[in-house]
């Protein structure tokens, strides 16, 4: 188990926990919470070795084998596969060690080596690196693709999986739904309820932890509580502790008053001296109880949109994809990704967007918020429509180097140059004033956009089109970087809303709590979902089961096409009537051909009765069943021969 005892943590001068005692079992599922800065990752860094206590003492089984996932970003030709079967750190031992041996004469340090590699999954490895790769929405396409060919969130998935490859005790995990979309995330949670190890995970994703937890820690004010049960069990538990917390709190208070108003009246009367001094004595005695600071919630609102048009917005067999880049061959069109598209988006509508990876649902967004233009048909939009636009990597609508003061005075300019002020003050201290309600104040709102988190570049996304006063939302994944708290005040805000919202989310619990419809995009189309999200949970599950098994059923049709083909080069023909030397020419080379064949079968079932190496014992079999199989027609082909050799003319 892992044990914490009077633990004192800092980075630099500032005090993370303070005499914080802790015990995690064998097995437990561990969602670690607290505030932004609490100290989560620096916990984290303790477990993991590249932190060390300033105080107490900690403890991990030292035999335990730890995953955790690489922060850098990977940059290698190799393939994806490749690069996640090197995650499995004890198959790279077992391999290291095959090669070592191989280079002695020491076979019993060789026999010792195949062994290990074969208890270590060599037999296996790329399948199970590919299901990992499959899992985590990459298409089998890309099972080969060079892993810089890929972005850099599918390259943090390809380290998600390359951890998972991993064989571990413990598995810390730092927000790692941060670049997954819905349907993987439903296949992590399925994957992590059947990892048997230990579980640390920090997320901000209330129905990921809940999916995965078991047992809650919370660090607050450098102490860490234990809580059995899930997130949502935690927050049960820690509102009743808060309410008897501040009862007690107030009752303590009630007492110290009291005493207090005793001393004040008696302490000068010698008759009561006595009393007076023993209450001073009590009240020193006792054990204060702490005020219940209340943490400093985030809220906000979205302003009374200016107007609704009704309909926002008609499609009419619209197209959505990308043009023809500048730099292609000529007479290449644009790609189109969700094609014939008919419906329209009314006022005060809540829509949910599904759908797998890449099926288009950030295309669809793109053209609606005016960032692509449609490929084809006809998009209208109605009058006076107002979009307020969240991309999905926020650094797409802000430059790095402006400050957040720089881009509202510039988004001022803009909807002024448009006509498309509504009355919003505009002065800078206003700006300044209206940064301040997202908790941009004193010389945050002149600090570079770049250095800021990326929980902060999102409150300043939000902040933009707060003061844009939309009346159509289109918001793609807009979650990525908010703690639970802003999560909770920007679904509050949605519910307020009285425009129209079309959102795109791996957050259920965001979903759930605003959405009343939901828009699958699937199959180059657009349809609605008839169903809630547990359907659509179910769905992908269903479709994930599918494809595996469609994987598999293709992998074994390959296999046994493979075989086919080989041994159908030895297939029994029929031998024309034909002269007797032709013939004795055609028995020799059959007999021949056999003969090699059965030498090398032998020496193929030699070398499986030694024990090969795992990495070679498929090949081995695969080969033998091959030499057989051809054997075999040879056989058939040598009796017809040989029968017709009896009655062949001289």
């Amino acid at each position: 188990m892992i044990t914490l005892k009077n633990l004192t943590l800092r980075r630099g001068a500032k005090v993370l926990l303070d005499a914080a005692s802790v015990t995690i079992n064998p097995g437990e599922k561990v969602g670690l919470v607290g505030r932004n800065g609490a100290g989560k990752s620096s916990l984290f860094a303790l477990l993991n070795g590249t932190l060390h206590e300033d105080g107490g003492e900690y403890y991990v089984p030292p035999q335990w084998r730890l995953g955790q996932v690489a922060q850098d970003m990977p940059e290698t030709e190799q393939s994806a596969t490749d690069f996640v079967v090197e995650g499995d750190t004890a198959l790279l031992a077992a391999q290291l060690e095959v090669s070592a041996a191989e280079a002695t004469d020491d076979y019993d340090r060789m026999a010792h080596a195949y062994m290990e590699l074969q208890d270590a999954g060599a037999h296996d490895a790329p399948a199970r690196a590919q299901a990992l790769i499959l899992g985590l929405g990459f298409k089998t396409t890309e099972l080969t693709n060079p892993v810089n060919s890929f972005s850099g969130g599918w390259r943090m998935r390809l380290q998600l999986a390359r951890a998972l490859m991993c064989p571990s005790d413990l598995l810390l995990l730092d927000e790692p739904t941060n670049h997954l979309d819905l349907d993987a995330l439903v296949w992590l949670e399925a994957w992590l309820k059947r990892y048997e190890g230990t579980i640390i995970v920090i997320s901000h994703d209330r129905e990921f932890l809940d999916a995965v937890s078991n047992v809650t820690l919370h660090i607050d004010a450098t102490r860490l509580m234990r809580y059995g049960g899930n997130y949502s069990k935690f927050e049960d538990m820690r509102s009743e502790q808060m309410e008897l917390q501040q009862n007690a709190y107030a009752k303590q208070q009630d007492k110290i008053a009291h005493l207090q108003k005793f001393i004040a009246r008696f302490k000068a009367k010698a008759s009561k001296a006595k009393q007076a001094q023993s209450r001073v004595k009590a009240l020193d005695r006792m054990e204060k109880i702490a005020p219940l600071l209340a943490e400093a919630d985030f809220t906000f609102e979205f302003k009374e949109p200016a107007n609704l048009p009704n309909p926002m917005l008609a499609m009419q067999g619209v197209s959505f994809g990308y043009p023809a880049a500048q730099d292609s061959t000529p007479g290449t069109g644009p790609t189109v990704i969700v094609r014939n598209v008919s419906r329209s988006v009314l006022a005060g509508q809540r829509i949910g967007i599904l759908g797998a990876n890449g099926q288009g649902k950030s295309t669809l967004v793109k053209t609606v918020a005016r960032a692509l233009a449609p490929i084809g048909g006809e998009l209208t939009e109605g009058k006076g429509l107002n979009v307020g636009y969240f991309a999905q990597q926020e650094l797409d609508v802000l430059r790095p180097l402006d400050t957040p003061l720089e881009h509202m005075i510039r988004l001022v300019r803009e909807m002024t140059a448009a006509g498309k002020m509504l009355g919003q003050a505009s002065r800078e201290q206003d700006l300044r004033s209206f940064l301040g309600t997202f908790n941009f104040s004193g010389d945050m709102v002149k600090q570079p956009v770049g250095s800021m988190s990326g929980g902060e570049k999102a409150r300043l996304v939000l902040c933009m089109i707060v003061w844009q006063r939309p009346n159509l939302l289109l918001l793609d994944e807009p979650t990525n970087h908010l703690d639970l708290a802003t999560r909770e005040a920007l679904s509050m805000a949605l519910n307020e809303f009285e425009g129209t919202v079309m959102l795109v989310s791996h957050d259920r619990a965001l979903l759930r709590a605003v959405c009343d419809e939901f828009w699958m995009v699937s199959r180059g189309g657009v349809e609605p979902f008839d169903g809630d999200l547990d359907d659509y949970q179910r769905y992908l599950l269903d479709e994930a089961r599918r494809q595996r098994e469609a994987i598999k059923e293709a992998s074994s049709s390959a296999a046994k096409a493979e075989r086919k083909a080989l041994a159908g080069a030895a297939a029994p023909v029929k031998v024309k009537p034909a002269a007797r030397g032709t013939l004795q020419r055609r028995l020799q080379d059959i007999e021949s051909r056999m003969n090699t064949l059965q030498a090398e079968g032998g020496s193929l079932e030699a070398h499986l009765c030694a024990t090969p190496p795992p990495a070679d014992l498929a090949e081995l079999g695969m080969r033998l069943t091959l030499v057989n199989d051809e054997l075999q027609a040879l056989e058939e082909q040598w009796l017809t021969v040989t029968d017709q050799l009896e009655t062949a003319p001289a």
